[in-house]
């Protein structure tokens, strides 16, 4: 709500997506740019679209406000090894802007 750029940018976006950090599963289900759920896993009954699976420490570095060379974007992330993305990639691309400033959210908050 804080965020109608990101809103208009998603409004489209009706989805379920796996994170998955290390070995924790996360699956956030977004209806017209919101979260309107989240579940943690792991669960082989919950569909999704695509996964961001990726090291706890990358995501670490990712969301720093100024992150080094390889963890500023998700695909830097699978890039250098320290991530994967799995599923419908068609979807992710139609999105792409939407959930790269997704999950750019935590660098804007300072979360570390």
């Amino acid at each position: 709500e804080r965020r109608p750029h990101l809103l208009r940018l998603g409004r489209l976006f009706n989805e379920t997506i796996l994170i998955e950090v290390d070995e924790d599963e996360f699956y956030l289900t977004f209806e017209k740019g919101r979260v309107v759920e989240i579940k943690e896993g792991p669960s082989k009954k919950l569909p999704w679209r695509f996964a961001l699976r990726a090291k706890g420490d990358a995501l670490r570095e990712f969301w720093q406000p100024l992150p080094k060379p390889g963890f500023h974007d998700i695909f830097g992330l699978v890039k250098y090894g320290n991530g994967s993305i799995d599923g419908d990639i068609l979807t992710l691309v139609k999105n792409l802007r939407y959930f790269k400033e997704f999950m750019a959210l935590g660098r804007k908050e300072g979360f570390s």
